[in-house]
């Protein structure tokens, strides 16, 4: 569902007021400088103390922080301490889980696009699934030729836009970059034909693109027929139940982990055409954007496996990982 012009302002002024909450809390909580707010958030001094003039101004800024986004943000800090992250990105969960997407899309957009203006990046590596869809519709129009765009994963033979091939095209198109696929069904008939597949020139040639990569942005699925995967991509001499008896709680790149973020013992994992997960990392910004209360478990997994350094998430859903992944840990 394409979110209407209404939606779209109102994802819009909650980005604003996030971004003016993190300044707030870094600068007047935790107190940082305006220089290392600016390095944190990627921005510029220039932004972070205009918008610290503004909090003055609006009276944001008394004793307390007057948002219903400070729980997001002190969130925020708590996952990036706990798993080393770069950044956590918390948006306040909606009413309506259907806008999920559409709001974790839109913060996904809003840090790639600070992230390009940084420079630095040449290749960005996409998955598939509605949030990055929502991240693509949300992504201004920029330039940015020497950018390329390419799909980290093989994807589904059903048309749908929420597939790799349509979203690594339509990213390029925003952006105005080059674009590459990897051509290919997310998975192999069996492990031996999956290795024949890989081995061929114009495959190797496209995972070492995918491994020169600076920014890969994923989303994870679930166990449940809410996923993309088990709805539209799982093969047929596949069971489900198999899967589950093997650990899997959720997939990364169409490789499924456990509850610790293990690779389960499963052939479909070496029947996957992606990029292999732990070529992740490697990458220097590997974002995870996902949420909705049935992917809890899968996230807190993905928190637990170190493969990224960024998450976009809602707030019930990171808080509910986090406490699942703690948990797991013995904290």
């Amino acid at each position: 569902m394409a979110p209407n012009k209404l939606t779209m302002a109102t994802s819009a002024a909650l980005s604003d007021e996030q971004m003016q909450i993190r300044v707030v809390w870094l600068h007047f909580v935790e107190g940082r400088t305006q220089g290392e707010i600016a390095e944190a958030l990627s921005t510029n001094r220039l932004r972070i103390n205009k918008i610290i003039a503004e909090a003055r101004r609006s009276g944001l800024i008394t004793i307390t922080l007057n948002s219903r986004l400070t729980s997001c943000v002190e969130l925020e800090q708590k996952l990036m301490n706990a798993f080393s992250l770069n950044r956590a990105i918390i948006v306040p969960t909606p009413e309506d889980p259907e806008l999920i997407p559409v709001l974790l899309g839109q913060a996904a957009a809003d840090y790639i696009a600070q992230l390009l203006s940084n420079g630095g990046i040449s290749g960005i590596g996409v998955g598939w699934g509605a949030t990055l869809r929502e991240m693509v519709r949300h992504m201004p129009s920029l330039r940015a030729p020497g950018v390329c765009v390419n799909s980290v994963m093989g994807g589904l033979t059903h048309g749908i836009e929420i597939n790799t091939f349509d979203i690594a095209s339509d990213l390029a198109r925003q952006l105005n970059a080059e674009c590459a696929y990897l051509a290919a069904p997310i998975y192999a008939g069996s492990p031996e034909s999956r290795l024949a597949i890989v081995e061929q020139d114009v495959f190797e040639t496209a995972l070492q693109r995918v491994a020169a990569n600076e920014l890969i942005v994923l989303s994870v699925g679930d166990m449940t027929e809410r996923s993309l995967l088990m709805r539209y991509g799982l093969p047929k001499d596949v069971d489900i139940d198999a899967l589950l008896a093997a650990g899997a709680c959720g997939d990364v790149l169409g490789q499924f982990i456990d509850r610790r973020g293990k690779p389960i013992d499963h052939s479909i994992n070496r029947r996957a055409i992606a990029a292999p997960l732990e070529l992740l990392h490697e990458v220097p910004n590997v974002i995870f954007a996902s949420g909705g209360i049935n992917k809890s478990e899968v996230i807190a997994a993905v928190l637990l496996s170190g493969l990224g350094n960024v998450l976009i998430c809602d707030e019930e859903t990171a808080r509910n990982a986090l406490e699942i992944a703690l948990k797991l840990r013995g904290e």
